[in-house]
């Protein structure tokens, strides 16, 4: 996966900093996963946002410009993802999309969940045969139009 200058800079910074996803949920009132999202250039900040970041992150006032502007989205190549984190992801839609997708029809009809109107929460769910990682998604139906 090519990662954009500009998420080489935030990234950067954010490390340099010290500067946690969580610590910028606070100073913005934005949830962690969104903000990453910003950063890796596939969600798009407001002005007010985008100057919140870059100041939390110590960097010039104008990389707020670009972190406000629509961007470019996918950053997955189309071949199989091979890093294992991402690949897992991969690997359950594999195994589980279809399923999902038979249960979400049964419960709501032919139709999509949408990506835009949608949150995304990752939890740390403590186990005593080790700790789960708990994600949450839950985005709006979208049925088909007939017409």
């Amino acid at each position: 996966m090519a990662i954009s200058e500009i998420t080489e800079k935030l990234l950067a910074a954010k490390k340099a900093k010290g500067i946690s996803l969580a610590q910028l949920e606070k100073i913005l009132g934005r949830d962690e996963v969104w903000i990453a999202a910003v950063i890796y250039r596939q969600a798009t900040a407001s002005v007010e946002e985008a100057e919140k970041i870059v100041s939390a992150l110590g960097l010039e006032s104008e990389m707020a410009a670009v972190l406000s502007e629509p961007p470019l989205k996918g950053s997955l190549d189309g071949a199989v993802p091979v890093d294992p984190l991402i690949y897992r992801f991969y690997e359950i839609m594999q195994v589980y999309g279809m399923p999902l997708k038979a249960v979400i029809h049964e419960k709501f009809g032919d139709g999509i969940m949408s990506a835009i109107d949608f949150t995304l929460d990752v939890e740390k769910e403590a186990d005593p045969k080790g700790d789960r990682v708990k994600i949450i998604m839950s985005g709006k139906f979208l049925p088909y139009k007939k017409w």
